[in-house]
């Protein structure tokens, strides 16, 4: 295993494990408030500091992490479940309903992930519920384009032919012969947006659209030590440094992923037509 493989998976296996062990690693609570020790630097007491109410950094940072993976990981399986699912059922259903649903998919990619989940969650309303709904939506799309080229790819392979020439139906050669096939694609592209959804949730949160108030996340972290900087620059130092780290392990491994799973294409991976989409998407985010 190269080392930048095993260090990402060891940050990415520190960070969830923190996450989970929140409770056994503190005995501090994310919503105590301190009044009298308001925006304090590092000390004995409080490992990180303390924030624009006084409750402890150490404390938020790992309550919140809870939040984000279990938001990101939730958004990002929504995201599949109905990009594959459209996406697949439109191929099934001919080249009328493919052509027409993917005029729509390709409407509704024209708006950044980050707008579009912002315009949801303004219709859905706050909560983890909805933010779970905004990110799935809008990374739903994506996902369709995916699935819709890598089908297309394996549709035109030696296998598939020989499948249909001996009378395999549409909707069976998929199920049997080309589905299995994408399994790796969809793995590789899943642990690509995975990262991408926490980042949008942490936008969301930043913005006050994310969950409610009461809840830890890093992005409602970064905005309430945004207008402290200056006095206060821990406060906002450290989930800024978690979400940086943890985006970029989780890409690391999604590369890592993407190469172990489809080696033959590993050298060519980046002007992949799904590499390509994803590129583009990140750009437009």
């Amino acid at each position: 295993m190269a080392p930048g493989t095993a260090a990402a998976l060891v940050v990415v296996g520190a960070i969830v494990l923190g996450a989970v062990a929140a409770p056994w690693l503190t005995d501090l609570s994310p919503l105590d408030q301190d009044l009298g020790g308001l925006n304090r630097g590092p000390s004995a007491e409080h490992l990180l500091g303390t924030d624009v109410l006084g409750r402890d950094i150490l404390a938020r940072l790992l309550w919140g992490a809870r939040t984000t993976l279990m938001v990101g990981t939730l958004g990002t399986l929504l995201a599949f479940a109905l990009g594959a699912g459209v996406g697949l059922a439109a191929i099934v259903f001919g080249r009328l309903t493919e052509t027409l649903w993917f005029a729509v998919i390709d409407l509704v990619r024209a708006l950044p992930a980050t707008l579009l989940g912002v315009l949801l969650i303004v219709a859905l309303g706050s909560g983890m519920a909805p933010v779970v709904i905004a990110l799935g939506l809008s990374y739903a799309p994506l996902v369709a384009l995916v699935v819709r080229t890598a089908h297309a790819r394996e549709a035109a392979r030696d296998y598939v032919a020989a499948a249909a020439s001996f009378g395999g139906g549409r909707l069976h050669v998929l199920v049997h012969h080309i589905l299995p096939n994408l399994a790796g694609t969809l793995v590789t592209q899943a642990a690509i947006v995975l990262p991408r959804c926490i980042v949008t949730e942490s936008v969301l949160s930043f913005l006050g659209l994310g969950s409610s108030p009461d809840e830890p996340t890093w992005g409602r972290m970064i905005a309430d030590a945004s207008r402290f900087i200056e006095k206060a620059p821990h406060a906002i130092l450290a989930p800024i440094v978690a979400l940086v780290v943890l985006t970029t392990a989780l890409s690391i491994l999604g590369g890592r992923l993407r190469r172990a799973l489809d080696p033959t294409r590993a050298a060519v991976a980046p002007a992949e037509p799904s590499a390509a989409i994803l590129a583009g998407e990140g750009a437009l985010s």
